[in-house]
């Protein structure tokens, strides 16, 4: 278990429930999720009483998840899944076709692959999301640069990339080379888990295949109108040979957020905006505004701004400073056990259990 990421953090949370055993969802298919513990893969459901207690979609387990288990047997029907463990990160979408729902799409990760291919699917402003999304999610995020046979002008899409991948390291992949997918591997370590995210059909299976060192997964083509195809259609954990975890997942070409890391996604924009006359500055029409001298120096694009306007807008962020945009995150964060002070009692209490007081 532990080259499936197992550490002594979830260790020592599994102590709290006996009689269960500790599993990793490694996929889901509806309401069944197939469950890998120290004796094998299972077919598991969650509990009757978990059904009753869940309150949103994102409660519910995902792949990813460490959960708590009734049985590792393969005789008795299927597993009954009765917790999750607290999860270290998660990348977070705001599910399809709900206004206040959220939807993991990887649970306790640790660096997030972010691929876009270098065809006509390449778009900083979807980027700037997928960063914002990926640095919240409490993992690393790397970018992963796909089908660089495909682009005549390399240098030139990287520079693009410089401008609002700050501090994010940003590696440049093709399938028509046996070596193309190298640079990759130096992210691959035993124990640590890795989420291919991106649009569909920039090619996140053909770089698994590689890594795993066999085609594995399914790969299509890209069409004529140079738009990826569809080819992964649910989250799927898979342990590499050589040490490490992958989860591949469906494609996303329009990404819906529910929070955002605004100050690490946006990092140069708050830099100037601590020069502004006033601590409220919008950066519209107000005097001595840093941001807007930024922009008119040229040391700024109109479009990185206007994008910062607009995701601070979808996340209800709107005329919010860096420092209180914080506050409403951790407010929403612990909003369902009475805010941050019960928060503080339930971590004391769970750590007294674990000290046997």
């Amino acid at each position: 278990m532990k080259n499936l990421g197992l550490s002594q953090r979830f260790i020592m949370e599994s102590t709290l429930y006996t009689g269960l055993y500790i599993g990793r969802v490694i996929s889901q298919y509806k309401d069944l999720y197939k469950v890998a513990t120290e004796n094998g893969e299972l077919t598991a459901e969650i509990s009757g009483k978990f059904r009753f207690a869940v309150k949103t979609l994102a409660n519910y387990p995902a792949v990813g998840d460490f959960v708590m288990l009734d049985q590792i047997g393969h005789d008795s029907g299927n597993a009954i899944i009765h917790h999750v463990l607290t999860r270290k990160s998660a990348f977070i979408r705001k599910a399809a076709g709900t206004s206040n729902n959220e939807q993991i799409v990887a649970a306790n990760i640790d660096i997030v692959f972010i691929c876009m291919s270098l065809n006509d699917d390449f778009n900083v402003r979807r980027l700037e999301r997928y960063l914002g999304v990926a640095w919240d999610s409490g993992a690393i995020p790397v970018i992963v640069l796909t089908k660089a046979d495909l682009c005549e002008n390399i240098s030139a899409r990287l520079s693009e990339i410089d401008a609002v991948a700050i501090g994010v390291d940003v590696l440049v992949t093709s399938s028509m080379s046996g070596d193309g997918f190298l640079s990759v591997r130096n992210y691959i370590e035993n124990g640590k888990t890795i989420a291919c995210i991106g649009s569909s059909g920039v090619g996140k299976s053909t770089l698994i295949n590689r890594l795993i060192g066999e085609g594995v997964l399914e790969t299509q083509a890209i069409r004529n109108d140079d738009k990826g195809r569809h080819t992964t259609t649910r989250r799927e954990l898979i342990a590499l040979p050589n040490g490490g975890i992958i989860i591949d997942t469906p494609g996303m070409r329009e990404l819906g957020i529910e929070s955002i890391d605004l100050i690490k996604t946006f990092s140069d924009i708050d830099t100037f905006a601590a020069e502004c006359k006033f601590h409220d500055c919008t950066h519209t029409k107000e005097p001595n505004c840093a941001v807007q001298k930024a922009i008119n120096d040229g040391l700024l694009s109109e479009e990185r701004f206007a994008s910062y306007v607009k995701l601070k807008k979808e996340v209800k962020y709107e005329g919010l400073s860096a420092k209180q945009i914080e506050t409403e995150k951790f407010t929403a964060m612990f909003a369902e056990v009475g805010g941050m002070k019960n928060a503080r009692k339930m971590i004391k209490t769970k750590h007294k259990k674990r000290q046997g007081f």
